[in-house]
This record gives C-alpha cells, structure tokens and sequence, in this order.
C-alpha cells in the first residue's frame, strides 16, 4: 500500500477549494431555471385597401424559446449569467403569402425577408446577459427584455430582444428605481441587431438609425393597491420622452374598480430639430406632414371587475404637431398606449380615441382556463392636409389553457381584428391569428 504524506496546508487549501466550490455551486447552479416555451404561430392578414404589396399575407410557423436563469455566486457581490436562446421554423408561407420587397421592409408579419422577397425556412438567435447582485440591487449587461413604459419587449412567435446595460435597486423599501442604456435591438422577426429608430425616419434603405436609447425611472408602491410611477426615455438625435403613471384598484360594492392613468410629454433631441432624415409623422399645418417630435399623449382607462366579469372604458387624447412617439424600427413594435391594439396604435397628431372593453373568465361557471376579451376604440380628430379623419378597431381573443393532465399548461388563442380608416397613409385590414403555447420546466 502505497502512503502519501500531505502538510496540513495542503489539505486545509484542498478543503479549503472543495469547500468554496460546493457554496459556489449552492448559489450559482442549484437555484439557476431553465424553460422552453414552444410557440405555434399562424396569421392571415387581408390589407382591403391600397394598391401596395403586399394585399395579402399568410404565415404560419413554429417558435422555440429556450430561457436560463442561473443563481449568484455567495458573497457580497454575486454573479451570475443568463442565455435567451431562439428558433423559429417555417411551416407555410409562399411568396405569393409573404412578398415583401427588401428595399422597403426588413421582415413580414412573421418570418424574416430573404433576398428573394420570400419568407426564410428558420431563423434564431442566442442571447447572454452578465449579472451581478449587490444586496437588492442587480446590474444586467447584454441581452435584455425590458418591459417599462418608455420601452417594451414585444413578440410574435418570437421575442424582441436588446442589447444595453440595467440597473434596478429594490433597496428601499416601496420603491423600484431602474437605470439603463440600450445600443442594439434585434427585432421579433428578425436574427440581426440593428439600431433603433422611430416612425419616419425608419425606412429600410435610406433610414436613421442610432445605437443610444437612455432610460431611467422610479415606481412607487406606498400600498398593495397604488402604484405610481415617472419615467424618462432619451433616443438620441430623436426624442426626449417623460412618462407619469398611477394604478389603483379600489373596492366598490361587491367589486374592484381599476384606475390606469398615463401621460407622455415627447419632445425633439438632436438632429430631429433640424435635419429631415430624422423627422417624424404629424402635422405642422399648410399641407406638411414631418417634422420634429412634438406630443403629449394622455390616457385613462376604468375597468370594473366583479364575479369573472371586467368592463372597461377609457379615453385617450394626443395633441401637439407630431404623432406620439416610440421606439420603431419598423420590424414590429409595442408601445405602453392604452390603444395598443392587434393593428393600430391611435397615436396621431389629435386624435382622441374611446374604448370599450369586455372580458369573462369562465372559471365562474365552472370552465377555469376559459376567457374571453373584447375590444372597440373609435379615433377621431385625426389632423390631416385633407381634414380632420376617423379610424376605429376591433379585437376579439378567445383563450384557453388546459388545467390537468399530461398536457397541463397547455395554451390556445384565437384572435381576430379589423380596421378601419380615413386615413390615407394606413390601410384597411382584417387580421386572424392562432396561437398555441406550451411551456416546459427543464430546471
């Protein structure tokens, strides 16, 4: 047999490593999470008026959304790292369902463009993002999905994503104050970066676009009820943009009364001032349609919810010279309006809009994961070169998500819009799409 002498600080540096690795592993690996959401888009959208192509586009394809979450490392500062992994495979669409010319558009309604105006067979993308935690403040850089009123993350079968640094404290209590810069964004459509923009200076070919979008604001939660909320955005050479919010839910007899206000202040930065390429839509009077950012938009929606029912009703106003504004590149895009519709926005110089909503959820009469939401806005006061115009929408989605069994979370919607315009630059539409979602915990 065979001995090995070891000094005692050889095995107290062995124990010592041995010792450090498993707390490292107790943070970092034993509380990471891993998911994939599977994602099954289709869409048929009927353009009804205007000659431009394309009048009709149908796609339908397969997403998956692969999302890892580790733990921090012990200590005062923990790191950790997170990877946002995306595919997304064509099932159906020709040319004849996707056409649309890479000269004057980046992507369809779903599928990236190729060179021949034909939707791609697949697409994807991988995304990481570097973390630190100090206490209850965390510092994210690289792949972010924000979801704040002065910038939002959206998706189709696949998710937008940017690229930028955050940092979002919880120190104090009531209060979650985030900070943050963004340089790229990589469409929902789309696996490239590119830099961002807003509408009329987006154009595919001969567009602006800037790689610095600055960001920064605070909620406040003083009860379980009442949130209230300022933000400030800043696209570089474009627009300076100031948010206030407030929620506050209410009992009202046997329900609760739901109060969502919003106001945007958005203002010219820059090289919009002055410069053409960087204006945007409006109206300035005498027949000019571009120009420099300059809105306000207001909203406040009221939605009473009682036994499984909730009736909304709200009202939006823009004034200023220009439309509202925010961050489009147009490839697809969210903004926190209270008129963010299947189609439109209702964001022009002037409008005022009302809505109307309905939503049941069927659990009340004995068909939990059954819901339904409805939805009317009506837009008037449009300012145009040609008069004062109107527009209104409507969207239907029926939705349900199985309870138990072997396909347990699994999710369907069904959902259905139409629009309608005055408005010369916007086209008629009708939209149907089915979505069916099933996620999966892997870790």
């Amino acid at each position: 047999m065979e001995l090995i002498y070891r000094s005692p600080r050889v095995v107290a540096g062995i124990c010592g490593m041995v010792m450090a690795q498993q707390a490292f592993s107790a943070g970092f690996v034993e509380d990471s999470k891993a998911s994939v959401l599977a994602r099954n888009f289709f869409s048929n959208a009927d353009n009804r008026s205007g000659t431009a192509d394309p009048n009709y586009t149908q796609e339908w394809g397969q997403g998956f959304i692969f999302d890892f979450r580790s733990g921090y490392t012990p200590g005062t500062v923990g790191f950790g790292i997170d990877a946002l992994g995306m595919l997304g495979i064509r099932l159906d669409s020709g040319k004849g369902r996707h056409y649309n010319p890479t000269s004057t558009a980046f992507n369809g309604n779903v599928f990236p463009t190729d060179s021949d105006g034909r939707a791609v067979d697949e697409f994807g993308s991988i995304g990481l993002t570097a973390k630190a935690l100090v206490s209850k403040t965390e510092f994210r850089y690289g792949t972010l999905v924000p979801m704040l009123p002065v910038v939002i993350s959206t998706d189709r079968m696949l998710q937008q994503t940017f690229n930028g640094g955050q940092v979002q404290s919880k120190d104090l209590d009531n209060f979650t104050f985030t900070l943050g810069q963004l340089e790229h964004v990589k469409g929902r459509g789309s696996s490239n970066q590119m830099g961002m923009s807003i509408p009329g200076a987006n154009n595919a070919v001969s567009g602006e676009f800037v790689n610095k979008f600055y960001y920064g604001g605070v909620d406040y939660k003083p009860t379980k009820d009442l949130t209230v909320q300022y933000y400030y955005g800043n696209l570089k050479d474009f627009y300076k943009q100031h948010f206030l919010g407030l929620k506050y839910d209410m009992p009202v007899g046997p329900g609760v009364l739901r109060s969502d206000l919003r106001y945007f202040d958005n203002s010219s930065d820059g090289a919009n001032g002055n410069d053409p390429a960087f204006y945007t839509f409006g109206y300035y009077g005498d027949g000019v349609t571009k120009g420099k950012v300059d809105s306000r938009l207001s909203s406040a929606l009221f939605t009473y919810m009682i036994a499984g029912h909730s009736l909304s009703a709200g009202f939006q106003q823009v004034s200023g010279d220009s439309d509202a504004v925010w961050l489009n590149q147009g490839d697809g895009s969210s903004a926190y309006f209270m008129t963010e519709s299947m189609i439109g926005k209702f964001q022009r110089a002037g409008e005022s809009t009302w809505q109307v909503r309905y939503g049941y959820d069927f659990a009340q009469v004995g068909v939990p994961g059954l819901t339904f939401l409805g939805m009317y806005e009506s837009g008037s006061n449009i300012r145009t070169p040609d008069g004062d115009r109107k527009e209104w929408e409507r969207n239907l989605t029926l939705g349900y998500v199985v309870q138990s069994g072997p396909l347990k979370k699994l999710g369907i919607q069904l959902r259905h819009a139409s629009l309608r315009t005055q408005v010369t630059t916007q086209r008629d539409s009708d939209e149907h799409r089915v979505i069916v979602t099933y996620p999966l915990d892997i870790l």
